[in-house]
């Protein structure tokens, strides 16, 4: 629906030239919008895999445990983790997708050290595999929580993108297409109007 404007030539050169700038608009917030959601679905399939891997290794894990308490005893499997020697370190960072700035978090392990830490001589092989499946379950725990995190912020962008590129769509590209045709038509009217008055004036002069 088009709003009350003024009809001259003056307005529909300007409301043209609105309208073309903001056709440019839309298109770009379009292509933000297609290739955010072509990386979101990205994301969010690694998600899915992440979660998928985090669960099977931590039930591993869990199940690895529980048959070495049962052949070594609570207080000896306290006593073989009392002391670690191993150690994990978070790297943190953002990271640029689509002008979202997103959580980087990524594990820094020391290779340096053993990856079974402590004496395996009197433990049970259960404990050193649970061990193993914990030194794998870390940085993919901290992807994980990166890749959550990235999916909630590209999933509330890609919904604010979708709601400027419907408004820029419906509501302004369609006004000014509105303004347009109501400026053109009043325009014609008015120079139909001023043809039958001359031809009317000339008419007058005619018969005088």
């Amino acid at each position: 629906m088009a709003t009350r404007v003024n009809p001259t030539r003056m307005e529909l050169t300007r409301t043209k030239k609105r309208l073309a700038t903001a056709i440019k608009g839309h298109k770009l917030l379009k292509d933000k919008q297609d290739e955010m959601a072509r990386q979101f679905m990205a994301y969010i399939k690694r998600n899915r895999e992440l979660r998928l891997e985090v669960e099977e290794l931590l039930a591993t894990a869990m199940q690895n445990t529980a048959i070495a308490e049962a052949e070594m005893g609570e207080s000896a499997l306290t006593e073989a983790l009392l002391v670690p020697t191993a150690s994990n370190e978070a790297s943190w960072g953002t990271k640029n997708i689509m002008s979202v700035i997103v959580p980087d978090i990524s594990a820094k392990s020391d290779e340096k050290v053993a990856t079974i830490p402590y004496s395996t001589a009197f433990t049970s092989r259960y404990l050193d595999r649970a061990t193993l499946d914990v030194q794998k379950l870390m940085p993919k725990l901290l992807e994980l929580a990166s890749v959550e995190k990235t999916c909630d912020m590209l999933a509330d962008e890609l919904e604010r993108t979708r709601r400027r590129v419907n408004a820029l769509e419906y509501v302004m590209i369609a006004e000014m297409k509105a303004n347009i045709k109501y400026i053109t038509m009043k325009l014609e009217d008015n120079e139909r109007g001023n043809l039958t008055r001359l031809m009317k004036v000339k008419d007058m002069m005619k018969e005088e």
